[in-house]
């Protein structure tokens, strides 16, 4: 951890108040908020770029995961120096572009970090996610589910990574080359749904009613919109294990892990070992595909 000073501790020229650091915020875990500040300053490098110039929106757990939360989509006051805000749609959110201000909510009790889908001021995706949702709270098919996902992006000529949400879900991440929009990728995500629905429908639906969707895994290509959020990559979660939303390969999820198996306490040495895997994925072009399901050009 970054130099102690009275309270605060000294990161990058900024003074961080720490208050309570030996509440803790895991019990099962043994996680207390100075463990949690030592592992978010871990996971900084990883989990900042991903959260860097996007509106943030956290929830915060001031009593720890198994108290009262609320989401935070507003900055509180009073705001240090060194936090940078932005307004879209008269709310002023936290921009979290530096580890101080990483740190600083981390003191807060914030525990989940969901960042916008666009850079701030911009209105284009910044990458494409399809969230694979189980009905129940155990479903042991969802690795098989992003399997399938993963392989009907691949036959259109797609690379991308799946990760675990760090709760019961999956995305899958699909790094997108600039300029293309929300309606361009939500028509592709609504191709790629109805195709794996029809093929298994067993196991696959795209009701959007939880209560009609029996216990089948929700493929939602809706929540791919401007002003939605998703589980950034690397975020940990309110859970018992103090999961994490951790990228995978395809031959891991082959390997049908639990989104448990990766958590605040070996995060690190996995980051040590696998580095970024989103990094290794170049943006990808959607163009042929966008053309291909506009169907041939009247003239």
């Amino acid at each position: 951890m970054p130099k102690s000073i009275k309270g605060t501790i000294l990161v990058d020229g900024a003074e961080v108040p720490v208050s309570n650091p030996d509440k803790l915020l895991w019990p099962e875990a043994g996680i207390s908020k100075r463990i949690y500040l030592e592992k978010l300053a871990e996971l900084s490098p990883y989990l900042l770029k991903y959260c860097k110039n996007r509106l943030l929106t956290t929830i915060r757990y001031p009593g720890g995961i198994h108290g009262k939360f609320f989401y935070q989509k507003n900055a509180p006051d009073p705001l240090p120096p060194f936090v940078r805000t932005a307004l879209h749609e008269n709310i002023r959110y936290v921009v979290m572009d530096s580890l101080p201000v990483l740190l600083w909510l981390g003191n807060l009790a914030c525990i989940e970090f969901h960042p916008s889908l666009h850079y701030v001021g911009e209105s284009l995706p910044c990458e494409w996610m399809i969230d694979l949702d189980p009905s129940r709270e155990e479903e042991p098919r969802i690795m098989e589910a992003a399997a399938i996902v993963g392989d009907v992006l691949a036959s259109l000529g797609l690379a991308s990574v799946p990760k675990t949400s760090g709760a019961t879900g999956v995305q899958i991440i699909v790094p997108v080359e600039y300029g293309v929009t929300f309606d361009e990728l939500r028509s592709i995500g609504h191709f790629v749904a109805r195709y794996v629905t029809e093929k298994h429908p067993g196991l696959f639906t795209i009701e959007r009613l939880k209560k009609d969707r029996g216990d089948k895994i929700y493929f939602d290509y809706l929540q791919h919109y401007g002003g939605k959020t998703l589980a950034a990559p690397y975020t940990p979660r309110a859970r018992a294990a103090a999961s994490v939303s951790t990228p995978l390969t395809w031959e891991e999820v082959r390997k049908d892990p639990k989104p448990s198996d990766f958590n605040l306490l070996n995060i690190g040495r996995r980051l040590k070992e696998r580095r970024d895997l989103l990094a290794a994925v170049p943006p990808q072009s959607v163009k042929l595909i966008l053309q291909h399901l506009r169907g041939p050009v009247k003239v």
